[in-house]
């Protein structure tokens, strides 16, 4: 396995071990003014958002797991990961999701200069992303768009989508290929992208307008993913019923 250096120091990220994975004990306002003073020293790097999914998967798979714990951090984007953190100690630490960081860093762009290059989802999406984005974020320097196929990449295809993305030189990629896929895309590119990588899941669509957000009462009370489950009940089902009893079992009621 490859060995990267981090540019950062993570022994200054507070984290609560879940089920294996090192979830940063933090919130909204650590969060922001961790990348403004880091920008730089984050390009090459990678965040993962994490929710009950992805902690279940880690703790089931190693490999995993290694991903989950091999970018600068893992912040807590589900509400049961926060709760579990602030039960074992971590007062500090609130929901912190994906979507919320990214709009946030939208917010600052333009005055901080910031950089944008978007990677996954749909080339309609994209489109509308984009129109959004220009919309509501007067100033925003928006470097870059691509969605991958539905298959692996070519070597000369992946070597290519490399470079065009360095040559434009983004301070933020975003990742919207939905867990697990971007976190291991991120790992893959690991130091070999220039800007900071952040897997956002549905963050591009909850931007483009395909996807409504949950009302904000939902949202803090850490019922988000009902609000999903209602709007995509064939897909989400299964999923959650696996891993939220699996978490539950494990991180709440073993303490591990």
């Amino acid at each position: 396995m490859k060995i990267f250096q981090h540019k950062v120091d993570k022994s200054r990220i507070p984290v609560c071990n879940i089920l294996g994975v090192d979830v940063a004990a933090i919130d909204m306002d650590w969060l922001l003014k961790f990348t403004e003073k880091y920008i730089k020293e984050l390009s090459g790097d990678y965040m993962c958002v994490s929710n009950v999914h992805t902690t279940v998967i880690s703790y089931e798979d190693k490999s995993y797991c290694d991903v989950q714990n091999g970018g600068i951090l893992a912040i807590p984007d589900g509400g049961p990961l926060s709760t579990v953190g602030q039960k074992r100690g971590f007062k500090n630490m609130r929901r912190t999701t994906g979507p919320s960081y990214m709009g946030e860093i939208l917010k600052i762009s333009s005055q901080r200069g910031y950089r944008h290059y978007f990677y996954g989802s749909t080339e309609a999406t994209l489109e509308k992303l984009n129109m959004v984005l220009q919309c509501d974020y007067p100033g925003i320097q928006i470097v870059g768009m691509y969605s991958p196929p539905f298959r692996a990449l070519t070597d000369e295809e992946n070597k290519n989508i490399v470079e065009q993305i360095n040559t434009v030189s983004p301070d933020f990629v975003w990742i919207g290929l939905g867990a697990p896929k971007q976190e291991l895309w991120m790992a893959e590119h690991q130091g070999k992208i220039k800007g900071f990588m952040v897997g956002v899941g549905a963050g591009f669509d909850y931007f483009a307008g395909n996807i409504k957000r949950a009302p904000e009462w939902m949202q803090k009370c850490n019922l988000e993913w009902v609000y999903r489950l209602i709007q995509d009940p064939r897909r989400l089902f299964s999923r959650y019923l696996h891993t939220n009893m699996k978490f539950i079992w494990n991180a709440v009621i073993r303490g591990k």
